[in-house]
């Protein structure tokens, strides 16, 4: 009796609220303000010959900063476990928005993903993807570890199968790719054992391939697919946006042309320069070595998140926080690989640079979640027990 009471008390000082993540602050806000000076930079010379503000296009951007950076600290504020608590919810509204959007969304560019609220678009698919998460943790939270039944794991498809399917309605192939890898590593993290992966992996490769013969998707997106698999074909049409985008990259040298510089933003040679391929203005005025530190800066936020993810005081904390990881990871990775030629086009922005409102208040809910985690996380690693040497 006396060990038991003696554990509890050397337990409570362990889990008592901690100091911000400074580094994970500091690093959103340093990416967040080169954002906002990318988009001047691409957006502000095309709006100042078509006679309107050359700042406006960043301002707005502001306001979604603004809305993200509350909606940051409100995450905060709660505890992880109230936000497990809330994640019902959060899941079914989400189901309710990507329902919604089918219905009332506005089509733009032959696709129906955005709901007018007026001062901004609602994207629900990016929505979808921290509420996927926190659904995900909270199922395999339950699993005994180490031993991931196939039963928890058919739940955890058909939790993300669900919004998968009204986001491919839409349709939205890069989120569904998201929920793709953001569920293969939280299953990964929740310790479902290599086997079980390796046919998860083969299982997803056939269906794809069914989708592909079954001409389940949309045009544009088998047109992107090949012409990545054919980049000496049809260079004006289908790769015309990563033939631009190489250049402006190239074109920056290792140290840039200099900021509000260069030939292909300034000239607008790049579609989508705002949003999927603002990349390409970091490389082309700040060169090799401020593409590099774009690069290590995500690499130091995904880093917080493992940790976070390693001091977390629940199995939900630490699934939370690996699967942040992972959404962010997969974004970076799958973008930059986009603009340099790597990878097919798919249309994932580019966390905290992107133009966007959707992506980025959602990227801070997900990225506030973790940090209340980190805020309420146990000194003693999981696994731990108390009262003996770690």
């Amino acid at each position: 009796m006396s060990q038991t009471i003696s554990a509890q008390v050397q337990l409570r000082p362990q889990i008592e609220r901690s100091r911000p993540d400074f580094v994970m602050i500091g690093i959103i806000a340093v990416l967040t303000a080169l954002g906002l000076l990318m988009i001047l930079s691409t957006s502000g010379p095309r709006l100042e010959a078509e006679g309107s503000v050359r700042a406006s296009q960043m301002i707005r951007q502001s306001t979604f900063v603004v809305l993200g950076v509350v909606t940051f600290f409100v995450a905060t504020i709660l505890s992880d476990r109230q936000w497990r608590l809330l994640t019902p919810w959060v899941y079914a509204v989400t189901l309710a928005l990507l329902a919604l959007v089918l219905g009332i969304g506005e089509l733009i560019g032959g696709a129906q993903r955005w709901i007018p609220l007026g001062l901004f678009n609602l994207q629900p698919s990016e929505v979808a993807k921290p509420a996927v998460i926190l659904g995900l943790a909270a199922l395999l939270a339950g699993a005994v570890e180490g031993q991931v039944k196939w039963s928890r794991i058919f739940k955890a498809f058909a939790l993300v199968g669900v919004p998968a399917i009204l986001i491919f309605l839409q349709p939205d192939l890069g989120t569904m790719l998201v929920f793709g890898f953001v569920t293969v590593v939280m299953l990964f993290a929740a310790g479902t054992d290599v086997r079980q992966i390796v046919i998860l992996g083969l299982v997803a490769i056939a269906a794809l391939i069914i989708a592909i013969e079954a001409d389940l998707l949309a045009e544009y997106q088998v047109d992107r697919l090949t012409g990545f698999l054919s980049p000496g074909e049809q260079t004006l049409s289908i790769n015309y946006n990563q033939i631009q985008s190489q250049i402006a990259i190239g074109g920056g040298g290792m140290f840039g042309q200099g900021l509000f510089e260069g030939t292909q933003t300034n000239l607008a040679f790049v579609p989508a320069q705002t949003t999927d391929f603002i990349f390409t203005a970091v490389a082309e005025q700040l060169g090799f070595a401020g593409a590099a530190t774009v690069i290590a800066l995500y690499s130091v936020l995904v880093l917080r998140l493992l940790i976070i993810a390693s001091t977390a005081r629940d199995r939900f904390g630490r699934l939370v926080a690996s699967g942040m990881a992972a959404m962010i990871a997969f974004h970076v990775f799958v973008n930059i690989g986009m603009t340099v030629g790597l990878l097919p086009v798919t249309g994932l922005p580019l966390p905290f640079l992107s133009f966007g409102g959707s992506f980025y208040i959602s990227t801070l809910f997900g990225l506030g979640v973790a940090h209340s985690i980190w805020i309420h996380r146990s000194r003693i690693p999981l696994g731990a027990v108390p009262g003996r040497a770690v």
